[in-house]
C-alpha cells in the first residue's frame, strides 16, 4: 500500500469519525435534558436537533465512500508507464552513469545500442 492512499484511508477514518462523535456527544449532552416531548417521543434523531445535518452527512458520508473506492482503485492499478518513457529514463540513467565515470566507453555504447 502506497503513502497516499495510506494517509488519505487515515484521514477519511478520522473525519467519517468526527462525523460521528460529534453528534452523539451534542447530542447527549443538549438533546436529553428531559424537555417533556410528550406522546410522540423525542423526535427526529432522538431529540438531538440535526435534522438539517442529515443531507450534508448523507453527502459527505457518499463522497468519502466515492473518494475510496477511487484511490482504492489507482492504488491498486499502480503507475502506468509507456515503454518510451521507460526507456528514456533507462537512457539517462546510463548517461549519468557515464558521466560518473562508472562505465567505460566501450560499455556505454553497448549498452546505448542494447536500449535504442
Amino acid at each position: 500500500m502506497n503513502k497516499s492512499l495510506r494517509t488519505g484511508i487515515i484521514v477519511g477514518g478520522i473525519v467519517l469519525a468526527i462525523l460521528i462523535v460529534v453528534p452523539l456527544l451534542w447530542g447527549s449532552t443538549l438533546g436529553w435534558q428531559g424537555r417533556g416531548w410528550g406522546m410522540m417521543g423525542p423526535g427526529m434523531m432522538g431529540g438531538f436537533g440535526f435534522g438539517w445535518f442529515m443531507p450534508v452527512l448523507m453527502i459527505l458520508f457518499w463522497g468519502l465512500v466515492i473518494w475510496g473506492v477511487v484511490a482504492l482503485v489507482r492504488g491498486l492499478s499502480g503507475p502506468r508507464h509507456c515503454d518510451s518513457t521507460a526507456a528514456d529514463s533507462a537512457l539517462e540513467i546510463l548517461k549519468r552513469r557515464y558521466a560518473r565515470g562508472e562505465v567505460s566507453k566501450k560499455e556505454y555504447e553497448e549498452k546505448k545500442r542494447e536500449l535504442t
